[in-house]
């Protein structure tokens, strides 16, 4: 950490850093490089998605014993596997002999057999046999494993860590926890998955997914009359790493049957978003949730899936109408969004660009930005 601290400090001068961290009411946005330069996303993945809680999959993903999800935490393969005795497991991929992937995609079996030289493992990741390894000094099968993660389950979400001394995730989201629990995450399922390659930084989408004020710009006759823009709220997180966008809603679900019967008579109108640091965003009206899939490749490069969730008791009963209209409302939210995605990468990188002012409807954005200041030590 204190070699981070000081790249980090050579990139971005003092003036800009106290713009960063100072209140709400007097501050400003990151400076540009912490969205293109190489050397901050470099250390953003040692100090942040080597460090703290990412969410890779969702529970009913892995519903059977041997059942497993691959997918990437930035530059790192991983697996998460439900063992014979249904315990979950958060894996390196990479076999413990010459580097090569034990497992690709999605699927279900009893242990993952390497494809070069047959090194087969234990859905826990223990070295079950490796061939033609007679006469090796001091190596033993039985005492490898593949290297674990942390992994916490959470309303359904799956989250791991690489740094398996990590602080617990759920105390640190009791405050968020409480703001979202009448939406039962535990009782949703994957109905629908829209995918997309984004060639600009996560933080700009992190940035617009996090506040309302864009209402009143791309989503002028989509969101702006039903969740108008100046409605919109934020709580304090008191420092923990998430932050919550209230977004009330004129009236506009009378006579429509909630999918969470929990929910309060005076939110059933309501829209929330919500992340937990740094890249798990979801939401949710009264009938369905969403959740933004994040897998950033580097600086101006990350791949983007979207999943609509439905209540579990409602899914097996969509048609394909229901399907595509799940697809085709998540597909023009977005489409609306890429335009201001793409907008503000390409400003980012011009060299008359400088810091901007944040406006008190942008207090998530101040809290991402204190959470990434923090982990790179300003």
């Amino acid at each position: 950490m204190g070699e981070g601290m000081t790249d980090a400090a050579q990139i971005i001068p003092q003036e800009a850093r106290q713009r960063v961290t100072a209140p709400l009411e007097q501050a400003w946005t990151l400076p540009p490089a912490a969205y293109f330069d190489d050397t901050l996303f470099n250390l953003e993945v040692e100090n942040i998605f080597c460090q703290d809680w990412v969410c890779v999959a969702r529970a009913e993903q892995l519903p059977n014993p041997g059942d497993y999800v691959c997918v990437d935490l930035v530059k790192q393969p991983i697996v998460v596997a439900r063992d014979m005795q249904g315990e979950l497991h958060a894996l390196s991929t990479i076999c413990l002999h010459r580097a090569m992937p034990v497992v690709t995609g999605t699927g279900n079996g009893t242990r993952f057999v390497c494809p070069y030289h047959h090194w087969t493992y234990e859905l826990n990741g223990k070295l079950r046999s490796a061939p033609m390894m007679e006469g090796v000094a001091d190596f033993e099968p039985s005492a490898c494993s593949l290297p674990r993660l942390a992994l916490e389950e959470w309303h359904g979400f799956i989250f791991v860590n690489m740094d398996t001394n990590a602080t617990p995730l759920s105390p640190q989201l009791t405050g968020l926890e409480a703001l979202t629990e009448a939406y039962e995450f535990e009782n949703l399922e994957i109905a629908e998955t829209i995918e997309f390659d984004s060639p600009w930084n996560w933080k700009i989408l992190v940035e617009n997914f996090m506040e309302a004020y864009h209402h009143i710009g791309p989503h002028q006759n989509t969101f702006e009359p039903i969740y108008p823009a100046r409605q919109s709220s934020i709580p304090d997180n008191d420092g923990a790493p998430w932050s919550f966008l209230h977004m009330p809603g004129v009236p506009h679900t009378e006579g429509q049957t909630s999918s969470f019967p929990n929910l309060p008579d005076d939110r059933r109108d309501d829209l929330f978003a919500a992340v937990v640091f740094p890249t798990f965003l979801f939401a949710a009206s009264n009938q369905t949730g969403a959740w933004y899939q994040l897998d950033p490749q580097g600086p101006g490069e990350m791949h983007l899936k979207i999943h609509a969730l439905v209540h579990k008791d409602m899914a097996p009963h969509m048609d394909a109408q229901g399907r595509a209209e799940l697809r085709a409302g998540l597909t023009h939210v977005h489409a609306e969004d890429i335009t201001v995605n793409q907008g503000p990468w390409r400003g980012l990188q011009a060299p008359m660009t400088d810091q901007g002012r944040l406006s008190l409807y942008e207090k998530s954005i101040w809290h991402l930005n204190q959470f990434w200041a923090k982990r790179l030590g300003f």
